[in-house]
C-alpha cells in the first residue's frame, strides 16, 4: 500500500478534481470508485504516475459539462487499483485531509485541477483512536435502524456493532444515500463529534418524513 501522508507538507497544493454530486470522501475512510469516462481514466493514469492524489468534490449546480464546485472537498490517495477487461478502472481512494478550493487552474488536461488549502483541516491528519466522548451509539443505531427500514436498505450489522466510533460515523456518512446538502454538512463538520451529531440529526429528520420513493439504494 502506498505511504499515507502524515503532514500537510506531504500533500500537493494542486490536485486533480473528481466532481460528483452526492458523493463525499472523509479522512481515513475508503471510497471505492468505478471509473469509466475517458477524462477520468486519464486523470487516474496521471495520478498513478505521480503522487496518486485526487480530490473528491461535490457539484453545486451549473452546467452538466462544467458544473460548479463546492468550496470544500477531501483529498484522497489511490490505495488500490485494478483494470477490468472492458477498460474500466476500479480504484479505492483513502481519505487524507479535507481542503478548501482556492483557484481552478487553467490546464490542458481533460479533467479539472484546483489549487487547494489544507490549513483549516490539519487535524484531519491525526487519527482519533480513542472513544468519542459523549457518543451515544445506542441512539445512533436506533435512528439508523428506522432509516434503513423506511428506505428498505441493508447493512452489515455485525460490522456496524463492532466498529469504533470514527469508522462507523464516517462510513455511514459516505455510504448512506443522503441528499447532497446533507452530505456536504457531514463533510464540513468541524470535528468528529460534530459529524456524529449531524449524522444523528440527518437520520432522525429523515425518519420523521416520508422518504423519496425513487431514491437510489446504494447499500443494497
Amino acid at each position: 500500500m502506498p505511504r499515507i501522508a502524515t503532514r500537510i507538507s506531504d500533500l500537493s497544493e494542486i490536485v486533480p478534481v473528481f466532481p460528483l454530486s452526492g458523493v463525499i470522501l472523509l479522512p481515513r475512510a475508503q471510497l471505492p470508485l468505478n471509473i469509466f469516462e475517458p477524462r477520468y481514466l486519464n486523470m487516474v493514469d496521471d495520478a498513478m504516475a505521480g503522487d496518486r492524489l485526487i480530490a473528491m468534490v461535490q457539484t453545486t449546480g451549473g452546467s452538466a459539462v462544467r458544473p460548479d464546485l463546492a468550496g470544500i472537498g477531501c483529498v484522497g490517495k489511490i490505495t488500490s487499483f485494478s483494470e477490468t477487461g472492458d477498460g474500466r478502472y476500479l480504484i479505492t481512494l483513502t481519505g487524507l485531509c479535507r481542503a478548501r478550493l482556492i483557484d481552478e487552474m487553467p490546464v490542458q488536461s481533460p479533467y479539472r485541477q484546483c489549487r487547494v488549502d489544507y490549513a483549516d483541516f490539519e487535524d484531519d491528519l491525526t487519527p482519533d483512536d480513542g472513544d468519542l466522548e459523549g457518543f451515544d451509539r445506542a441512539r445512533l443505531i436506533k435512528a439508523l435502524t428506522l432509516y434503513l427500514r423506511r428506505r428498505e436498505l441493508e447493512i452489515d450489522w455485525d460490522t456496524a456493532d463492532q466498529a469504533p466510533p470514527e469508522p462507523l460515523i464516517n462510513s455511514l456518512s459516505i455510504a448512506l444515500p443522503f441528499e447532497p446538502a446533507s452530505k456536504q454538512l457531514l463533510l464540513e463538520a468541524p470535528s468528529l463529534a460534530a459529524r456524529a451529531e449531524a449524522l444523528q440529526a440527518v437520520l432522525e429528520i429523515d425518519t420523521a418524513i416520508d422518504p423519496d420513493d425513487g431514491g437510489p439504494s446504494f447499500m443494497q
